[in-house]
């Protein structure tokens, strides 16, 4: 153990409340987002690459996605791949151009997505105070090592749970908002 170290704690709490924009990005709403087709993969040039690697992502509507395919000999795959996402999209075919059409949501699908969102930011909580315990143990073999006294352990104690406070927040507070957009409310 490296001892503690404030600016590396900091960056796990950002990477758990990125990680976690990450995965509410995926979450469909009733709007369309060009965010929604990361999870694709396309099996073109007998390799499996990511949608964005083959063809440009676009919303030009808040409904509709348009996916222009770069080389047309990949218009199929993209097609298929998008097909079999699992994420309820059918494209229509307009030469190199894919629209695909956002359908409205059920209300079951929206509070099953809202759930999803929940366990989201549960996962990313965890992470955090996975983090916070990290930084409170280093804290206390400083101290027991000499590093430290125990003023110097309390102060930045304090500083380590004000980070997790803040980290917490920002997520609750990001989470709300997605189950919000994902209600329609």
């Amino acid at each position: 153990m490296a001892g503690y170290n404030k600016s590396d704690l900091e960056r796990r709490m950002h990477g758990a409340v990125d990680s976690l924009k990450g995965d509410l990005g995926g979450l469909r709403t009733g709007r369309a987002s060009v965010n929604l087709l990361d999870p694709v993969t396309v099996e073109v040039y007998g390799a499996n690459m990511p949608l964005n690697q083959v063809a440009t992502v676009s919303a030009p509507e808040p409904r509709l996605l348009s996916v222009q395919v770069w080389d047309k000999s990949n218009v199929g795959p993209v097609d298929k791949a998008i097909r079999s996402a699992g994420l309820g999209l059918n494209p229509i075919v307009d030469g190199t151009t894919l629209r695909l059409p956002i359908p409205d949501l059920t209300e079951e699908r929206r509070k099953e997505l809202a759930k999803l969102a929940g366990q989201y930011a549960e996962k990313a909580r965890i992470a955090v105070r996975n983090v916070r315990r990290d930084g409170m143990d280093a804290l206390k073999i400083d101290e027991k090592k000499g590093e430290i006294g125990e003023d110097d352990r309390k102060r930045s104690e304090t500083e380590v749970q004000k980070m997790t406070d803040v980290t917490i927040a920002d997520i609750d507070t990001t989470a709300t908002a997605k189950e919000k957009e994902i209600l329609g409310k």
